[in-house]
């Protein structure tokens, strides 16, 4: 397995754990620039590699009602003004063929969402743009499944791929991590992310969106961290109970870890992961 290169960072065997992190959609310019410049503080503070991440569209909602970010145009603006004046990488979710090419000129990390990571169009052609691609592992997928996801990129001639755990259905509206499916995807020959927020994610189960349980996010990261991991993703937010201007909850709210609270997880986690090296 070789490190994969985003921008100047290197994610893989041998590399610091990267940190991949960011509110779950765009609010404003503002709000993205204010909150990548304190998260890149943070992560400089504690020399780990950062990507920034936040959604120009969130596509996958429960409701039609739900705040889904600032769409393609405006969002990729935002997104490359943090990328040029923060100097960070930048990532977010692509959900249809058609938003591939704009999102690939301004995105360093290409990222398939969970539910599409068998959308064989958007795969191929997430692929093909030659950038590197984070592929969600379906939350109805068994680990070994993922073979097939790299067999599409790989089709492309990409090597530069990503696979994120980031919880399995179990029943309805709960999701378990099973940290063998760490292993069974990093032995397919490519980094392994570990998605600590959406996999304490409650599916639906506020009935009109989905609920979550922050508190076992710090758990589930040092856990993975523990196992080997080569990223941590995680969706931060300064206040993710609050709500928006017109009234609706944050997208992914519940689970979506405090800023607040990252300082301290990121000396736990790179304690472990220096003790698991030595």
């Amino acid at each position: 397995m070789k490190p994969i290169a985003v921008g100047a960072l290197r994610i893989g065997p041998g590399q610091p754990l990267a940190l991949i992190g960011g509110p779950c959609a765009i609010e404003n310019e503002k709000h993205a620039l204010g909150t990548a410049e304190r998260l890149a503080r943070i992560a400089a503070d504690h020399r780990t590699p950062f990507i920034y991440k936040s959604s120009y569209d969130k596509a996958n909602r429960s409701s039609v009602g739900s705040y889904r970010g600032p769409g393609l145009r405006e969002g990729l603006r935002i997104l490359r003004l943090v990328r040029e004046r923060v100097g960070v990488p930048v990532l977010s979710d692509v959900h249809d063929v058609s938003e591939v090419g704009p999102a690939a000129d301004v995105l360093d990390v290409l990222q398939i969402p969970a539910f599409l990571c068998r959308q064989t169009d958007l795969v191929l052609a997430c692929a093909s743009t030659g950038k590197p691609v984070n592929v969600k592992k379906g939350q109805f997928l068994a680990p070994a499944e993922m073979k097939n996801v790299v067999a599409k990129i790989r089709s492309t001639g990409n090597e530069r791929i990503l696979l994120t755990e980031r919880g399995t259905s179990f029943g309805y509206n709960n999701l378990v991590v099973d940290m063998r499916g760490l292993g069974e995807m990093r032995e397919l020959g490519y980094p392994v992310v570990f998605d600590a927020t959406h996999s304490v994610q409650l599916p639906g189960a506020a009935g009109d969106r989905s609920g979550g349980e922050r508190k076992w996010v710090p758990g589930l990261a040092r856990a993975a961290v523990a196992f080997g991991i080569d990223g941590l993703f995680m969706e931060m937010h300064e206040d993710p109970d609050r709500t928006l201007p017109d009234g609706r909850p944050l997208s992914d709210g519940p689970n979506m870890l405090r800023i607040d609270d990252l300082p301290r997880l990121l000396e736990q986690i790179l304690s472990i992961r220096a003790a698991v090296a030595s």
